[in-house]
């Protein structure tokens, strides 16, 4: 673990235990029709009430046949056809051999198919040309999924990856956690709303509109509470409110040391604050908590840590409350740096980075260029998080630095 022991500030990986070890998925949950169901998470193992394929069948175009029937010479008569949709009813007779498609069911008596690739057709039947194993291109039924067996277990986010196969199975409801209720508001006089006219001294409200994104992208029911005036009865209200209609409360700004930060006394009297800086950059001034009803984070105010600490903390809370059980942190792995890198030891640091190849066809990776926490154009630039050990200082180009690739979250595709 990458400990800290500056001031109070604390790592990352243990502001992560802390808020994974405190929170508990939600427990509500609701039926919904399957053709709805997607990016919602299954809250019950998810069984199959049939076999997969239902009956055996064909793997190939060819001829079945009873294996005990062929003597490796003797042309086959071909007793009648058995196709998709259009069995062949009653038992192959012995000695003969029955025309068959791809996903024919078996005929009573065949247990094995042979390629038309490997047949001769002759005055006296089907001749095979080569040698035959027993049981060959036939499909079993449950040989992909036995009925009564799991298909998935609860905790399953549900994608184009899962969903056609439940159609498969011709289930039309399925049992989902409901959606996650998460509120968000920013907090500053200096903030407008995107696509209103800026007074002296504004800047627009990017943050709220950038976590909005992050969290219809995570499926979450979205309650936007707006920007909210250095105010603290203003301040104060709007929690409440929040706390009321929320699972998960997040704010942007006003988790600093200035004057007009209100954010921490106000959760001193309404709930109880878990952590309040990380060993982290950028993003040190991140909050979490308990409120009344609802959990918090508090993100920092300047665009990429605001994202930062979302993506590095807020993301796999999230899944931990709505149930993704098997929502897991994206990748790392080393490669070289082909850019200096500026770095200061004492934080662990998280710089915005374009991994690519090389002419011989190796990875590298290079710096986005200026790392400030206001410049929020390097993350359209980037594809992936440089990761730089908290004690590490400036980086050569040539030297191997660790890499995270961005995940659905932040790609720009």
């Amino acid at each position: 673990m990458d400990q800290c022991h500056t001031n109070d500030l604390i790592s990352l990986d243990l502001a992560l235990e802390k808020l994974l070890s405190q929170t508990k998925t939600v427990t509500s949950t609701e039926i919904i029709p399957l053709t709805s169901s997607a990016q919602r998470i299954i809250a019950t193992d998810l069984i199959s009430p049939i076999n997969v394929p239902p009956f055996d069948n064909s793997a190939m175009d060819g001829y079945g046949l009873r294996f005990t029937d062929w003597d490796g010479k003797t042309p086959m008569p071909v007793a009648g056809k058995s196709f998709a949709g259009n069995p062949m009813e009653g038992e192959l007779k012995a000695g003969c051999c029955v025309r068959i498609m791809t996903g024919a069911p078996i005929p009573q008596g065949v247990d094995t198919v042979v390629m038309q690739e490997s047949t001769e057709q002759t005055d006296d039947g089907i001749l095979f040309t080569q040698p035959i194993k027993k049981g060959s291109n036939v499909r079993k039924a449950g040989e992909d999924i036995a009925q009564g067996s799991s298909v998935f277990p609860a905790g399953t986010l549900l994608t184009t990856a899962q969903l056609p196969l439940i159609a498969s199975l011709g289930i039309a409801d399925v049992t989902v956690y409901r959606r996650l209720k998460v509120a968000v508001f920013s907090t500053g006089d200096e903030l407008q709303a995107v696509g209103q006219p800026l007074s002296d001294g504004q800047i627009y409200d990017t943050n709220r509109f950038t976590v909005r994104l992050m969290l219809e992208k995570l499926n979450c029911e979205v309650l936007d509470l707006g920007v909210i005036p250095d105010s603290p009865e203003k301040l104060k209200q709007t929690f409440i409110e929040a706390d009321k209609q929320a699972d998960l409360v997040i704010s942007s700004g006003g988790v600093s040391v200035g004057e007009a930060d209100y954010t921490k006394q106000i959760l001193d009297e309404l709930g109880t604050i878990g952590f309040w800086k990380l060993a982290i950059k950028p993003g040190k001034p991140f909050a979490f908590g308990k409120l009344s009803n609802s959990w918090f984070c508090g993100l920092p105010g300047n665009p990429v840590s605001a994202a930062l600490t979302f993506y590095q903390l807020v993301q796999p809370l999230i899944a931990r409350l709505a149930g993704n059980s098997q929502w897991r942190a994206p990748l790392r792995f080393k490669v070289p740096v082909i850019t200096p890198l500026k770095k200061t030891p004492g934080r662990l640091d998280f710089q915005r980075g374009i991994l690519s190849t090389n002419e011989q066809g190796q990875l590298q990776v290079a710096t986005t260029g200026h790392q400030g926490s206001h410049v929020f154009s390097s993350f359209s630039l980037a594809n992936c998080f440089i990761v730089l050990e908290r004690e590490r200082g400036r980086v050569e180009a040539g030297e191997t630095v660790e890499v995270e690739m961005f995940n659905y979250l932040l790609k720009s595709e």
